[in-house]
């Protein structure tokens, strides 16, 4: 009898929920998860907004899975750099490839490397402390924020540039609600709370039917103390007549929405908004043509929007310009319109297209004994919940190659060992979980000292040293 080694590439949700499904539902299934970063959860960590702690929770569901007697977690090692695809697949049975969307999508208009213009990914990544944006020192010297994108990521940052510092740094727990113990960085907390922005626009090429947001992040905005909601009321017109026929999801977001949008509000919320300081809004129709330069050229200083009007019904509609074009002058703009995979390894095929590896059901075409899982294998799209299924399905589809015999799982392979030696010849020495707990307990001593869950270490240098002490 021997184990039948499984590799996964990623330390992210779609790596520990493959994993989590394969080491419970498979005795005789060893699995390895490799990760380039010394730090475990991937978009958990380092995506998920840091008043949104509820959502992190699935952390203590993956440490179990990372603690299971048939699991190990192998951080700092960079898969396709420090050891190929195709030695793992030496070394194991089967190579599950979750190693998620680290690209931009870009936006593709004159201006858009300019000062002051930013990827969502980039921005969400420096407030939760990526150790690769922890350069970024966006400068918040303006009364007015654009954010290109009307999805739940958007909508993040909208609610990051425009939250009370008091919400978001925490220095008495028992004075505060739970969901106020954040994690966000210090050097982030200290450049918001410095923050000039006042409003922000949060622009969508289509129309409020399409808006791409759930109804709990819509909602958080318009109960985000000290701001005021600022709509067109002529991008609503004729949706109320539209509300019958909608399904009950969009619907009720829809209904938000328009009570938000166009409806007289009661005497409170009028009060409320009234003495709000900062506002935001929705801006429906409306793509980038170009982002406007400062008189020396060098920052953003506005932003060139052309009007668009829809064509299409029900869910197939989509923009067309109308030639009209509006300026909206603002010192940040920060696209939310995407990420994208990108190419891990030469051997290993890749849709360059959909920015996605090329797969049926988990496997990856024409290459035997490799599967992906996660936004890797269909897009980045959907939530948490999302790439769970996702992940198990990848799973189970790798489980019934085993019991079907099209995985050959006929002789014994070395699996991390194997591994363990590639990487002592190359200098590289992995980050174990127990290493990682240590990095934990030392950003949970670093928190507790300013009243927060967690201070991140921001460096991968200082995570490494810390690990190894």
């Amino acid at each position: 009898l021997f184990f039948r080694c499984v590799c996964i590439v990623g330390g992210g949700p779609a790596g520990f929920y493959t994993a989590q499904h394969l080491v419970k539902t498979r005795p005789d299934v060893q699995v390895d998860i490799y990760e380039r970063l010394p730090v475990p959860f991937g978009l958990v960590r380092f995506g998920v907004a840091p008043d949104h702690p509820e959502v992190k929770n699935v952390m203590n569901t993956f440490t179990q899975t990372a603690q299971h007697a048939r699991c190990s977690f192998h951080g700092n090692v960079s898969v396709g750099k420090d050891v190929t695809v195709q030695e793992l697949q030496e070394a194991y049975h089967a190579v599950v490839l979750s190693y998620g969307a680290e690209g931009n999508r870009t936006l593709g208009v004159p201006g858009e490397d300019l000062a002051g213009v930013h990827s969502a990914k980039d921005f969400v990544g420096w407030y939760n402390g990526l150790p690769t944006n922890r350069d970024l020192r966006p400068d918040l010297r303006c009364e007015t924020a654009v954010i290109l994108g009307q999805g739940n990521v958007a909508l993040d940052v909208a609610r990051i540039l425009l939250s009370p510092v008091d919400i978001l740094k925490v220095r008495d727990l028992s004075l505060l609600r739970p969901c106020n113990n954040t994690d966000i960085t210090q050097p982030a907390l200290d450049t918001l709370a410095e923050s000039s922005v006042r409003r922000v626009l949060i622009v969508g090429r289509r129309g409020p039917l399409q808006l791409a947001c759930t109804i709990k992040e819509l909602r958080e905005m318009v109960n985000l103390p000290g701001t005021r909601p600022e709509m067109e009321a002529s991008d609503f017109e004729c949706i109320a007549k539209m509300l019958k026929v909608l399904p009950r999801p969009r619907k009720r977001l829809t209904e938000l929405l328009l009570k938000v949008a166009v409806e007289t509000p009661e005497e409170t919320e009028l009060e409320r908004r009234n003495s709000a300081k900062r506002a935001w809004g929705f801006r429906f129709f409306r793509s980038p043509v170009e982002i406007l330069p400062s008189d020396d050229l060098t920052r953003a200083a506005g932003i060139r929007l052309a009007v668009n009007r829809l064509e299409g019904e029900g869910e197939d509609v989509w923009a067309v310009t109308t030639g009209e074009v509006e300026d909206v002058e603002c010192g940040l703009v920060i696209s939310s319109i995407g990420y994208k995979s990108l190419p891990i390894d030469p051997a290993v095929p890749f849709d360059p297209r959909k920015h996605i590896i090329p797969n049926t059901m988990g496997r990856v075409q024409k290459c035997a004994g490799l599967y992906c899982s996660g936004w890797v294998k269909r897009g980045p799209t959907g939530v948490i919940a999302t790439t769970m299924n996702d992940s198990f399905d990848t799973a189970r589809t790798l489980l019934h190659d085993m019991d079907e015999g099209t995985l050959d799982i006929s002789t014994v392979k070395p699996g991390s060992a194997g591994v363990t030696t590639i990487l002592e010849k190359r200098g590289v020495k992995p980050v174990l979980f127990s290493d990682w707990e240590k990095i934990d307990s030392e950003e949970s001593k670093r928190g507790e000292a300013r009243g927060k869950p967690r201070e991140k270490l921001l460096d991968v240098g200082e995570m490494l040293k810390v690990a190894w002490t």
